[in-house]
């Protein structure tokens, strides 16, 4: 099997509108929570006060990326993928002509899609007895962005979107790693995307009763639920030998893949099932439980996730469960849900470069539950050879990657 690295990233988050941005915030423990002014129509929520809170991008300006016509047929996620991978491409240095277009996959993850555009069609249809716009179908669709990206780079290779909930773009790169470790393709473009829930979206996951009203607080006791987030992460994946041949900066490798299915709850996670992606992931790369130094946890700040994650990392790692250095990121950058996988994975990458954990913010009080490190409120220097990134979704979905430092 071949050596799989990563040698280009991009995102476009709350935390930054570039992959330095984005890692320089996460050092500092900088939130991007605040409250919704963007998309929010409180005509559509049918109240005039709604504590909407959020990590939204911040001062994106799509004309300054996107001429009129081609922003035309963009939903804001297809967007925010372009943007991200514009960077992860471009920082990679991969020029996409003759057989090399052929061996570049794109495999793409997010959630809903277009949500914008779909909503936007769905008022102006039924509470404005509008027509319908007539490119609401190519906004809307779940696997625009991942066209858009084999149309901008000139990737002829296989193209795949996967929608998987909160687990879509660790499910993506996790593929990707796969297609170019067996031989199926030499690079691959791979990521996530997802904007801020639509106004109908948001009642929606407001009806669950699982967003927290103030702030995102994984593994604390006073943790009340999730904040949603947006954005776009996207990686450069590549074999070892094609990186060293053109001389492309490698970031770290990619050594292990795992998923799973609880086949359980809809919504309630297992720690059998995270347990079997976690036990996968270290099988795959080949890595006992004592040679991973970090985990980004998903870290949802709800309050049985993050027992049932806590209590599955101690089933696997036993006693190295206490010596592990855990974050949620999400208590910085929200939870982007098809994109917070990919979001997750640039951050575990750069903590392996960088020897640096980023902190879990807004820890304030221990959890006897949770009773693990994670790292609270301050950044912290060590030095890391391999990591995992997990992501688990709604649906009993559950993935998981392993990364080393490249040396």
């Amino acid at each position: 099997m071949r050596r799989v690295v990563v040698t280009g990233v991009g995102c476009i988050s709350a935390l930054g509108r570039d992959s330095a941005g984005f890692w320089q915030s996460l050092c500092e423990g900088r939130s991007g929570i605040a409250p919704l002014c963007r998309d929010v129509d409180s005509e559509r929520l049918g109240a005039g006060d709604h504590p909407w809170i959020g990590a939204a991008v911040q001062g994106f300006d799509p004309a300054s990326h996107f001429d009129e016509r081609r922003r035309a047929v963009l939903d804001l996620f297809s967007q925010f993928a372009l943007v991200a991978a514009r960077e992860a491409v471009g920082r990679s240095g991969l020029e996409l002509a003759g057989a090399r277009r052929e061996r570049t996959a794109v495999v793409f993850g997010t959630s809903v899609g277009g949500d914008q555009s779909r909503d936007d069609a769905s008022y102006q249809g039924y509470g404005e007895k509008r027509r319908t716009p007539p490119l609401t179908i190519l906004r809307t669709m779940t696997n625009a962005a991942t066209s858009h990206l084999s149309i901008e780079f000139g990737a002829t290779g296989p193209s795949y979107t996967v929608s998987d909930a909160c687990a879509s773009s660790t499910h993506a790169a996790g593929l990707a790693f796969q297609l170019i470790r067996h031989g199926l393709a030499d690079a691959a473009i791979t990521g996530g995307s997802e904007t801020l829930p639509s106004t109908g979206l948001l009642k929606g996951w407001e009806a669950m009763r699982v967003m927290a009203p103030d702030t995102c607080r994984p593994f604390a006791r006073t943790r009340k639920g999730i904040v949603l987030g947006e954005g776009a992460g996207v990686l450069v994946l590549e074999t070892l030998s094609s990186a060293r041949r053109r001389g492309a900066p490698i970031l770290a490798e990619v050594i292990g893949y795992g998923a799973s299915s609880d086949a359980g709850d809809l919504v309630v996670p297992s720690a059998r099932g995270i347990g079997a992606a976690l036990r996968e992931a270290l099988r795959d790369a080949r890595v006992a439980p004592e040679g991973v130094d970090y985990i980004n946890a998903h870290g949802t700040g709800t309050r049985l996730n993050d027992v049932t994650e806590t209590r599955a990392i101690q089933e696997v790692f036993r006693d190295a469960a206490r010596r592990l250095s855990i974050s949620a990121t999400k208590s910085m950058h929200g939870h982007a849900i098809g994109a917070t996988g990919a979001l997750e994975l640039i951050a575990t990458i750069q903590a392996v470069r960088h020897g640096v954990v980023p902190p879990t913010i807004n820890y304030d009080e221990p959890d006897p539950e949770c009773d693990l490190d994670y790292t609270p409120n301050q950044a912290r220097e060590r030095p890391l050879e391999i990591a995992l990134s997990s992501s688990f979704g709604f649906g009993g979905v559950n993935g998981v990657l392993a990364v080393r430092r490249f040396q």
